[in-house]
């Protein structure tokens, strides 16, 4: 609880008007290069989400992910040839920096841009309190514990509390945001053969989910190749993802598990992918409260950290 109250506590020292003065055209910037990116490739969308998810994971919302270097968060597991998009940030980073230069942090153009990447496939919209500062340092090995596709429900939960997002909501509202985006063969293999050693696929995946699957992605395919989060709405933000749980047709096993999983928290998660499942507008309220919640996970402001003049390098 003591990291819940501090994500409340940073809260004050964010503004939805930070920039009001110093950067009175930010909003309409980074919404034109956000347009443009979807544009060029709609899967765009969901990379941006899932940076934002893994940066505010990790040392807070402080932009460590973008840096570059031997320590990079990049080169975690959870990010090594999957996470993508930072060509897009450098985009709106230099949008920024010709209007408003040194002004803006990457960090908060990393919140502003996955808020309007959800905005345009379809989901809803929200004021985002803005005055995050950058970080100074990566943090490789933090970065290695994110939450990962073959976490069980109880170890989910518990990464999400150790940084303050302690409501089940939280965890399934998030989660929601795979109802854009693609997954890897290497992330949901283990489930379509002798999965957890039983000699069949997972039982909670949906037989002719399987089938399918297992001809994407053989034995000795190429890990990489990727299939839609969300098979039925692929690129639009939607509640769609939530009736594929409730059907035994998600893609990864920690997304199944807050249908199908049978532990302590299992029940409550449950009841939640039924309701979102049926009511899109509770899941985009509930969706649009964690994101705010996650976007002031342990936020530099004030003088601490810098503005990078160039998100991938410290000034």
């Amino acid at each position: 609880m003591l990291m819940s109250g501090m994500v409340m506590n940073v809260e004050s020292q964010l503004r939805f008007d930070y920039y009001a003065s110093t950067c009175p055209k930010l909003g309409q910037i980074v919404r034109r290069e956000v347009m443009n990116a979807i544009k060029a490739e709609t899967r765009m969308a969901a990379s941006l989400l899932r940076l934002h998810f893994h940066d505010c994971f990790v040392n807070g919302c402080d932009g460590s992910l973008l840096l570059d270097g031997s320590d990079s968060e990049k080169l975690a597991r959870p990010n090594l040839n999957s996470a993508r998009g930072f060509e897009v940030v450098d985009s709106i980073k230099t949008a920024v920096e010709a209007q408003c230069s040194g002004v803006v942090s990457c960090a908060d153009i990393l919140t502003l841009a996955s808020r309007d990447f959800v905005l345009l496939s379809g989901g809803p919209t929200w004021k985002v309190p803005l005055g995050r500062r950058d970080g100074l340092v990566a943090n490789l090995s933090a970065a290695n514990g994110l939450p990962g596709p073959f976490d069980n429900l109880t170890l989910i939960v518990s990464k999400f509390a150790a940084v303050g997002l302690d409501d089940i909501s939280d965890v399934v509202s998030l989660s929601g945001g795979h109802t854009i985006g693609q997954a890897r063969c290497a992330t949901f293999s283990n489930r379509l053969v002798n999965f957890s050693q039983t000699g069949a696929p997972d039982p909670t995946m949906e037989s002719n989910l399987v089938s399918e699957l297992q001809t994407l992605c053989p034995l000795t395919g190429d890990g990489n190749v990727t299939t839609a989060f969300d098979k039925g709405s692929t690129d639009l933000f939607d509640n769609h993802y939530f009736q594929n749980l409730v059907n035994n047709r998600g893609i990864l096993s920690s997304d199944q598990v807050l249908f199908s999983g049978n532990e302590p928290a299992t029940a409550a998660a449950r009841s939640l992918v039924q309701i979102y499942s049926v009511n899109q507008f509770r899941f985009f309220g509930d969706f649009v409260r964690s994101m705010i919640r996650m976007g002031n996970i342990s936020p530099i402001t004030g003088s601490d950290g810098e503005i990078r003049k160039n998100c991938r390098v410290v000034n």
